[in-house]
């Protein structure tokens, strides 16, 4: 883009944004003539992608600010409106600690309110899933949650829900961007006139205490708790997020002792302790390492600045903590879901579970030892909640869902991941296990003894700036013109292009597959080992997931050793061919 055509862009800008600061941002970086900030800033306008926005904060077409957001949920309004004629609509608005959350979420419950929309806005900042949850318990029409989730503190986004609680999919994403795309003018009103007109309510403990009721009554065995409770002890991290107001209190209600990281308690969108607040990242989770070592936990958990994510690490049996995986606890909730829904007598009548294509096969083999079904569906949680209507329509009954990324799903009643409720789930089976003379890791090192053992290995590639998108782009242009016909010395058996919707074996013609189209590419090797590449959907990255198995020789322990071993190496290879791919 020359430079003509950038400063056209950044007055236009300039002339409609109503923020001082983000104006004068832009103003400066013209007095200034940096045209390489102006170019990033300007060179696109910031997607309004199938889950929303997300964005570094600041002036421009492509950050997020108070204009942009103003226009996306304009456009949101515009759909609503055209969706749903002559309907009496509403929506809720949730947002995180961040910084710029509090004004973008009051931006938003402006715009829907002048746009006739009732917009019922929390007090203050509140986890992901309550947002979630408050759309069905309010019989909302849509919702929006300002949250970047795990990202750096110079990023904030923007997610959208639809009526039953879920990020909006198909047909519907697809025809918001269209909206989005075509706003000219942003309707608004101050906040004082949205409360006047009764188009503005101011949300709190209405919903707060029915959330937290309805995690605690999803707990299998509150007897077991209330004996056991006592001799717990949790170490707990918010990262700087909103989770320490639920969880401490669902926590204390349940008897469990539990011990918040004190430097990371208070919400603080610079996230002054951590580089990435992720509770996928070891480093994140440093200081509550060390309080749990002092503390003698028996568990540390923590969760993502807007308390969707949660991470947890048990002592290990040589001293220290253990981190446990996305991927191990997910297959951990299913076993002790499914194997208490079978002891307890309690398992319906055609129970199903839920993971991602990204998501390790452990719990597919789990799920089918307790005589349950496991569904695959694309990467995100929308999708995991697409299947939860499916199985309402074609009734089935929904017992756990996950996705590799520290996500889990305990409960029909919230439609998105839940940090909250995956944490009581996860107290609870850690006094289980206990109360059996077992560790997690105990029982983890018994379900792979049982079905052999699962390495998961990711590698992820930034691309920022203008170019990108692009380099991103190439690389998936590259495999489908150019698929590899081995990856780490193993080859390739199968080929599915999520994309195009084809699978095939390498000669041999393709068959269609159930998956909605996405720009996914998956390697099947001989072995078994399944490969997966995509560029993230909020993120400038491409990530690469290599999912192992290796059989358990004799289901002992020397041969579990083998078996890490053996995967370790396969792990290592493939790693070494992608990083190849993405010049590393």
């Amino acid at each position: 883009m020359d430079q003509q055509a950038i400063k056209g862009r950044a007055l236009d800008y300039i002339a409609k944004e109503a923020d001082t600061g983000f104006r004068s941002e832009v103003e400066e970086l013209l007095k200034a003539e940096d045209w390489k900030e102006l170019e990033d800033r300007f060179y696109r306008d910031l997607e309004f992608g199938t889950g929303g926005l997300r964005g570094v904060i600041g002036g421009g077409y492509n950050r997020m600010n108070s204009l942009v957001v103003g226009r996306a949920t304009q456009g949101l309004c515009d759909y609503l409106k055209k969706t749903f004629p002559g309907k009496s609509l509403s929506a809720c608005v949730a947002y995180d600690s961040r910084r710029y959350s509090p004004e973008f979420a009051e931006m938003t419950a402006r715009v829907f309110a002048a746009n006739g929309i009732k917009a019922y806005l929390f007090s203050s900042l509140r986890p992901t899933p309550e947002l979630s949850f408050a759309i069905r318990f309010l019989k909302a029409d849509t919702g929006i949650v300002v949250t970047a989730s795990h990202n750096p503190p110079k990023y904030n986004g923007y997610k959208a829900y639809w009526n039953d609680g879920s990020q909006v999919t198909p047909p519907h994403d697809e025809a918001i961007i269209s909206m989005v795309e075509a706003v000219k003018e942003v309707r608004s009103m101050s906040r004082g006139e949205a409360l006047m007109a009764g188009l503005l309510a101011i949300i709190d403990s209405e919903v707060d205490e029915p959330y937290v009721a309805m995690v605690k009554s999803k707990l299998l065995r509150p007897e077991l708790i209330k004996e056991m409770a006592s001799k717990a002890k949790i170490v707990y991290t918010p990262l700087h997020g909103t989770g320490a107001m639920h969880f401490e209190r669902v926590m204390k209600d349940l008897g469990l002792s539990v011990i918040t990281v004190p430097e990371q308690r208070e919400p603080d969108g610079a996230f002054p302790t951590v580089a990435f607040p992720n509770p996928e990242e070891s480093a994140a989770l440093k200081l509550a390492l060390e309080l749990g070592e002092r503390e003698k936990a028996d568990v540390v958990m923590a969760t993502d600045p807007d308390a969707d994510r949660l991470g947890i690490a048990v002592p290990g049996k040589d001293g220290g903590f253990v981190l446990v995986t996305g991927n191990q606890l997910g297959a951990l909730h299913a076993d002790y879901v499914l194997l208490t829904l079978k002891e307890l007598g309690l398992m319906p009548p055609r129970p199903a579970t839920v993971k991602t294509i990204v998501t390790t096969d452990l719990q597919a083999r789990v799920a089918e030892k307790y005589g349950a079904k496991c569904f695959e569906c694309l990467t995100g949680f929308k999708w995991i909640a697409d299947l939860m209507r499916r199985f309402e329509r074609e009734g089935l009954d929904y017992v756990y869902g996950t996705e590799e990324s520290y996500g889990h799903l305990v409960e029909v009643e919230v439609r998105d991941k839940d940090g909250i409720s995956a944490a009581a789930l996860t107290a609870e089976m850690t006094l289980y296990w206990r109360s059996k003379g077992k560790s997690l890791l105990d029982r983890l090192e018994e379900l792979y003894l049982e079905h052999g053992y699962y390495e998961e290995k990711s590698v992820n590639k930034y691309f920022e700036g203008p170019s990108g998108m692009d380099i991103m782009k190439g690389i998936m242009e590259g495999y489908r013109k150019s698929q590899p016909e081995s990856l780490g010395g193993i080859k390739v058996a199968r080929i599915r292009d999520v994309k195009t919707g084809l699978e095939w074996q390498p000669g041999v013609a393709a068959t269609k597959i159930d998956l909605p189209s996405s720009d996914v590419i998956q390697w099947m090797l001989e072995d078994g080992t399944k490969v997966t590449v995509r560029p993230s959907g909020t993120e400038p990255k491409i990530k690469y997931y290599v999912l192992l198995r290796s059989e358990v020789a004799g289901r002992a322990a020397a041969g579990l050793t083998a078996a890490k071993a053996e995967a370790a190496a396969k792990a290592a290879a493939i790693v070494a061919d992608i990083r190849k791919v993405i010049g590393e």
